[in-house]
């Protein structure tokens, strides 16, 4: 299979979807690599690195998408490339379509096979692909909180873990899933007193075992977070309904009754928020303050570590890039259940019943559109 590696446009979204280690493990097993010119820079991957692995440069997206069987992303294809892409192209990226009616009319409208990296999912209900951006994002989320509770960032001036005489501040997770574990790790190992709130007894207790004891763990509520927000430093954001909108757990009325210059990281942004007040910001301009509250909404938080990120991504992806490139993907869509929860959008198609449900839409299963149907 031809498959075709984008730059990356997005706003300051710098990584790049397959590493040159990658590319070598694709062409070994007979796969043509096209890389568009300059797409691994800014993760420190220059192009004679790709051409040394086996893979060929070109110089456009055009070119890409007009050649390519299958194009790899690693954010949802933006509105320049909407008319680039065509009919049975496979499209294997983050979509995130609950939280975008305009992509997801975009992806029906091509005709292409939009397959998700954030729902393949396998038996034990993980995220594979969506996991280690998960784990950075999570402890991104604190580093950045900590970051922006200093004054000259317009937080209230606290220090998160601490001096010996000086309480540290209180960091609130909403959701014990991989961001919030690993948000709770950093900000426990920093020395603050957390609280972590789940709706799963399970996974508390789970917590209980392998979680430091400045870390304290609550069934979440409306009434839960309603009183323990009003304690908060930090709130960080870490709910998923994979594949759907995230709900809305903190409403405006509650900023009301936070601590001035506390601050709200908001890692759900990608899937529309988890707090009222949030809406997508930049790397550029990442923060906002609503009702005197310091709000950070990166849509894209890992893209600011590329590096790591890049790495880490395509660990994850490669394993499924090369089983759709090598069987095509309604072969790897019949044969693997965790592609086939990948499946999106086919041929026009919503095939994914949290984006159908999300926009009211008409939901048809994948088998539906095999060739022998």
């Amino acid at each position: 299979m031809i498959v075709g590696i984008l730059k990356e446009i997005k706003v300051e979204e710098n990584r790049v979807s397959m590493t040159p280690a990658g590319a070598e493990v694709m062409t070994q097993h007979g796969h043509t690599i096209l890389v568009e010119k300059s797409a691994g820079a800014a993760s420190g991957f220059t192009d004679e690195m790709y051409l040394e692995a086996g893979a060929e440069i070109v110089d456009t997206p055009q070119e890409i998408f007009s050649k390519s069987e299958m194009v790899m992303h690693v954010k949802e294809p933006q509105k320049s490339e909407f008319g680039l892409m065509r009919p049975g192209q496979i499209m294997f990226t983050y979509l995130h379509l609950a939280a975008d009616q305009v992509l997801t009319e975009a992806m029906i409208k091509s005709g292409s096979v939009c397959i998700a990296y954030e729902t393949i999912q396998k038996a034990d209900g993980s995220l594979p692909l969506l996991t280690p951006m998960s784990e950075v994002a999570g402890r991104m989320a604190i580093q950045q909180g900590a970051k922006f509770l200093e004054m000259s960032k317009g937080g209230q001036g606290i220090l998160l873990g601490g001096v010996p005489g000086v309480d540290p501040g209180n960091v609130l997770i909403l959701g014990g899933g991989v961001v919030g574990t690993n948000a709770a790790k950093m900000a426990c190992s920093l020395g603050a007193r957390v609280v972590l709130l789940d709706t799963s007894l399970d996974r508390l207790r789970y917590l209980s075992d392998v979680m430091p004891k400045n870390c304290f763990l609550l069934m979440s509520s409306p009434a839960t977070i309603r009183e323990r927000i009003q304690a908060a430093d930090v709130v960080v954001g870490a709910v998923l309904i994979p594949g759907a909108k995230a709900p809305s757990l903190v409403t405006r009325d509650m900023l009301a009754t936070m601590k001035p210059g506390a601050v709200m990281v908001d890692v759900a942004i990608d899937q529309g928020g988890c707090f009222e007040t949030s809406r997508p910001t930049t790397h550029g301009d990442p923060t906002y303050i609503e009702e005197g509250v310091v709000h950070y909404c990166v849509a894209n938080m890992p893209g600011g570590v590329a590096k790591t990120s890049t790495l880490a991504l395509t660990n994850a992806t490669l394993p499924y890039a090369l089983e759709i490139a090598s069987m095509g993907w309604e072969a790897a869509v019949r044969e693997n259940p965790e592609i086939r929860l990948g499946a999106n959008v086919v041929s026009g198609k919503i095939t994914y019943k949290g984006v159908a449900e999300a926009f009211d839409m008409e939901y048809t299963p994948v088998s539906e559109l095999f060739q022998d149907n």
